[in-house]
Formats: C-alpha cells, sequence, structure tokens
C-alpha cells in the first residue's frame, strides 16, 4: 500500500518520497517499510530512534522525528492510527485454501480450520471448534467444544483448552474523536501460547494490536478470565477465576492472580508476585511479595487495616 494512499485516507500530506507500507508497526519495532504513530510522551526516546519509514506525529514533536522517516503531521495521531487501521484489514477465518493436519490428528465432527494452517501429530479436536486461517497448532494439543482460535494464532505442545474459549479475539481498542464517537482500532497481530499453558472454560485472551499477546510456558488459566491485547504472561503463572487483565500488562515468571483480581493497561508485576482476590494492581509492582486489597497494599498491611477499621466501628 502507498504511503499516499493511506495519508489521504488519514486526511493528512507529506511531503518527499512515496513508498510502499507494509502495516503499522510500534517505534521500537519499525522499519522503513513500517510507518508508526507518537502519542505518548513516554516514548519520546523511541520516536528519536525509530527506523520507521514514516511518522503520525503533532507539530509539537515532530522535531524529534529522525531525518530518515517521512512526517506525517495530525491532531491526533492516535485517531489517525486508528482510521488507518481498517485499510490493513484482511478478511477473517478465509478457508479458500486447504489446512495441512497430520493423519495423527483426531477430528471431531463439524471442526472448520482455516486455509495454511497446521495441526501436527497427536492433537485431539473435539466438536464445533473454529480455527482461523494460518494458526499453527502444536503436538499433543486438546482443544475442548466450542473454542474459537483466530487467525495467526500460535499454540504450542501439550497445551489444553476447555470449552468454549475464545483466543484472538479483538482487543477492546478505540480512539475518540472531538465528538465522542469511537473509532475502531483493527488489530493485527497474534496470540502465542507457550508449551503446557491451559486455558479454562469461557476465558478470552485478545490478540495484539501489533506483535503477540504472549503466554508463556506452563502457565495456567482458570475459567472466565480476560487477558487484554498486549498482555505478555511469564512462565508458570497462574490466572484464577474472572481477573482481569488490562490492555499491555507484563506479569514475571510464577505471578499468581487471585479471583477477581485485576490489572490497570502497562504496567509491569516482578517475579513470584501474588495478588490475592479482588486485589487491584493500578502499578507496576515488584515481585516476590503479596498484594491485596485496593489501593493496592502488602496484603498483611491491608489485613492489619481492615482489623483497626473493624474495631473503631465496633467502639463507636
Amino acid at each position: 500500500m502507498k504511503l499516499s494512499f493511506l495519508a489521504h485516507a488519514m486526511h493528512l500530506s507529506f511531503e518527499g518520497d512515496d513508498f510502499d507500507v507494509i502495516s503499522f508497526a510500534p517505534l521500537k519495532e519499525a522499519t522503513p517499510s513500517h510507518i508508526s504513530f507518537f502519542s505518548d510522551k513516554k516514548l519520546l526516546e523511541d520516536l528519536k530512534t525509530s527506523k520507521a519509514g514514516a511518522i503520525i506525529v503533532t507539530p509539537e514533536f515532530q522535531s524529534f522525528v529522525p531525518s530518515h522517516s517521512q512526517i506525517l503531521l495530525s491532531e491526533n495521531p492516535y485517531l489517525s492510527m486508528a482510521y488507518a487501521s481498517k485499510l490493513f484489514a484482511h478478511k477473517p477465518f478465509e478457508t479458500s485454501m486447504p489446512a495441512t493436519i497430520s493423519q495423527e490428528v483426531h477430528l471431531a465432527p463439524n471442526v472448520v480450520i482455516g486455509s495454511g494452517s497446521i495441526v501436527e501429530e497427536g492433537s485431539y479436536i473435539m466438536p464445533n471448534v473454529t480455527i482461523g486461517a494460518n494458526v499453527r497448532i502444536g503436538k499433543n494439543v486438546t482443544i475442548y467444544p466450542n473454542v474459537v482460535i483466530y487467525d495467526n494464532a500460535i499454540i504450542g505442545d501439550d497445551c489444553i483448552i476447555q470449552a468454549g474459549a475464545i483466543i484472538g479475539s479483538d482487543g477492546f481498542g478505540y480512539a475518540h474523536t472531538k465528538m465522542g464517537e469511537h473509532i475502531k482500532i483493527y488489530h493485527h497481530g497474534n496470540v502465542i501460547l507457550e508449551e503446557e499453558v491451559e486455558i479454562g472454560a469461557n476465558s478470552t485472551i485478545d490478540r495484539a494490536v501489533f506483535g503477540s499477546t504472549i503466554i508463556k510456558k506452563g502457565t495456567k488459566i482458570d475459567n472466565l478470565v480476560q487477558i487484554g491485547h498486549n498482555c505478555e504472561i511469564g512462565a508458570y503463572s497462574i490466572i484464577v477465576a474472572q481477573a482481569g487483565l488490562a490492555g499491555s500488562s507484563k506479569l514475571g515468571r510464577n505471578v499468581v492472580m487471585g479471583g477477581q483480581s485485576a490489572t490497570a493497561g502497562h504496567l509491569e508485576i516482578g517475579d513470584f508476585a501474588t495478588i490475592a482476590a479482588r486485589g487491584g494492581v493500578s502499578k507496576s509492582i515488584e515481585g516476590g511479595k503479596v498484594y491485596g486489597g485496593f489501593p493496592l497494599t502488602l496484603q498483611s498491611e491491608w489485613l492489619k487495616n481492615n482489623a483497626k477499621l473493624a474495631r473503631f466501628f465496633k467502639k463507636n
């Protein structure tokens, strides 16, 4: 797709040579064939060093754009990106081309597998499962009825996906106009489940806007859990029922999230941290400790404070 066509679709102008754009990409990961955008001052260093062929930016920050990148000026780069993201969207769940399925795979009735997908030996796929295009299902994977796996997902060896789970659905991402309209951001990334991951019944894992949502080796996710786009969950973590992770949350190794606990987006939780049931993580926290409550604090302190509060009201 030509940059000039994209710029026209976003109602933006630019000066310089036209070139073919393959897709959007984050500033840090973009190549000369990508277009990117800058809307967060925290990423200023990424802007300065980006290799993107073109960058959407406000006039305030155009002086920080590298000389090799085309500048596209916008009052709202995030909104401009949302408009353009639709142009890169592909027809989902394409089935016009064959999949590659090992002869040692058990396929129950009413299974749909999309174009170019691969299912390796020993996997067991139960009735009414739908698998999108260009999906890779590893060895000895068990997929229970009514699971949906969206395009481009990668499911590692020995994974178990319980009934009704959704892997790779659109993330909840919208940009907003001055009139308060919600403009959909089309997600072009995928979901990666590494080896020995288990996903509980009716849980949902959103695919990334760009790049991947990653669930690392040995992680166990309970029923009715929501994992937002671009999250990364470290190896051997445990996420208990009804927990919710907002987009771009990054969990270290062996993190435990109790039932109905949650995170705000764009934060990190250190290795071997535990969040008690209903705990609310609103900022990055270090590992190796047990936290609880909201606002989040050490679980021991939260229990003491609640005991003091109870004694206060009992006396009064």
